[in-house]
């Protein structure tokens, strides 16, 4: 039931990328529609205190709707928060932008510590614990055994009624605590620019929002942008449904699943406030060579490994280099995006949430039908075409601009950017706040 309800969370979020984030940010605002879509993230956590098809299928369905609006609007939010305080301090507003982004994601990524500490210290009362046999430990890794339910029996018979309501009880009042704080203290930013962009002229219709997300495919970058975006959603799929579960909770047992991702956000947290900083200084190329790299060293090691209990340490390494490779995924993905469609950034965003989320889909899809090994090599495969696609990408935009504008060329630049700096805020209030949006996608797990 967790992988199914994992995949059709992911399966409403690409429905909801298509349909809801323009409707409701135009007709809530930023703040409302975050505050109501966090609460279709509560009502999961109280569908898993009777974990059945009836509860969990219905709350992820709920789950996935408010996905796309929460992420939508909080990144409206925090790009028009960011313009604002550009054009105040007379600063570049990507610059700008890419920092509060930064400082988001620390934060962000952090709740993956709290949360798995959480869980940890709850599942850590657990007296249900049994010892793993060798039998059981040759199951474990990249050829694990199928047929075997090793993966499931070992580490742990399974924690008590007690400890899983404590839990959820927990993450539930956590995320009521977290909706009253957005109403209470949060301010409203759209009233006023919805109201200029009244006066300015109509606001685009849904279809005409909702036809942009396919004619964006017409852009030859976009198509061969799809792989990578794509490849987001497979490697965070993997990590979070196969190297736990193989891997962790198969060596050691569930208890210590927590304490692996724990590692994994914390890398991941100051990795991405890290890379928000100096991408501007060592550039996108090199960041993705970096991520490149690391994920291509950790999907071989990990098809060379047979995962023990007296090898705690190396169970930590990869959560580690997989959170920093992540880390770079996240913030320049978003960012190529940002820079690449710069006119067309809603429906760009769109087509980000729509390809990362079809990622998760047949991530968890094939969860339980291949072995581990085959996914390593499915997601050597997509990496290896993601980064020949983004080369070609790269390639085009070289050819494009191959010259470097002379001084005449950069004055006459600068008048331009001054009016296009004005047109664009014009245009972001005639859309309702939706310019710029920069899609994340949070995963959530059940173990």
């Amino acid at each position: 039931m967790g992988v199914a309800s994992l995949s059709v969370i992911y399966a409403a979020l690409i429905f909801s990328s298509m349909f809801l984030p323009p409707i409701l940010i135009k007709k809530l605002g930023c703040k409302w529609t975050i505050a109501g879509s966090m609460c279709c993230y509560i009502t999961f956590s109280l569908g898993n205190f009777y974990a059945s098809w009836n509860t969990l299928i219905p709350t992820s369905v709920i789950l996935g709707l408010g996905g796309a609006p929460l992420w939508s609007a909080k990144c409206t939010y925090l790009t028009i928060a960011g313009h604002s305080y550009a054009e105040k301090a007379g600063k570049i507003g990507k610059d700008i932008i890419n920092q509060y982004f930064g400082i988001f994601f620390l934060i962000f990524q952090s709740s993956g510590v709290w949360g798995n500490l959480i869980s940890s210290l709850i599942f850590g009362q657990s007296s249900n614990k049994v010892e793993i046999s060798e039998e059981d430990l040759a199951c474990c890794g990249a050829y694990d055994c199928m047929m075997s339910d090793a993966t499931n029996t070992t580490g742990s018979a399974g924690p008590s009624a007690s400890l899983i309501y404590a839990l959820l009880g927990t993450y539930a009042a956590s995320g009521v605590l977290a909706v009253l704080l957005i109403v209470i203290f949060l301010d409203q930013i759209k009233s006023d620019q919805a109201e200029t962009g009244r006066e300015i002229t109509k606001a685009p219709s849904f279809w005409s929002t909702f036809l942009a997300t396919f004619q964006q495919l017409k852009d030859k970058r976009q198509c061969l942008l799809i792989p990578l975006t794509m490849y987001s959603g497979f490697e965070q799929g993997f990590l979070a449904g196969d190297y736990t579960k193989t891997y962790v909770t198969c060596a050691l047992g569930i208890h210590y699943v927590g304490f692996v991702m724990i590692c994994f956000a914390a890398t991941n947290s100051l990795c991405s406030l890290l890379f928000g900083k100096i991408s501007q200084f060592t550039g996108i190329k090199l960041l993705f060579a970096t991520a490149t790299v690391t994920n291509i060293a950790s999907i071989i090691a990990l098809l060379l490994w047979k995962p023990h209990p007296n090898q705690l340490v190396v169970f930590f390494v990869f959560p580690a280099l997989w959170g920093i490779s992540d880390a770079i995924w996240q913030t320049q993905t978003n960012g190529l995006y940002g820079v690449l469609f710069e006119k067309h950034k809603e429906a760009a965003f769109s087509n980000y949430r729509l390809w990362e989320s079809a990622g998760f889909v047949i991530a968890f899809g094939y969860s339980t039908f291949l072995q581990v090994y085959i996914k390593l090599y499915i997601l050597l495969a997509v990496l290896v075409v993601s980064m020949v696609m983004y080369g070609v990408v790269e390639y085009i935009e070289a050819k494009s601009s191959p010259g470097t504008p002379t001084a005449a060329e950069k004055e006459k630049v600068g008048s331009l950017a001054q009016e296009t700096r004005m047109e664009s805020n014009r245009v972001r209030v005639m859309d309702g706040q939706s310019d710029g949006q920069l899609l994340q996608t949070v995963s959530p797990m059940v173990f």
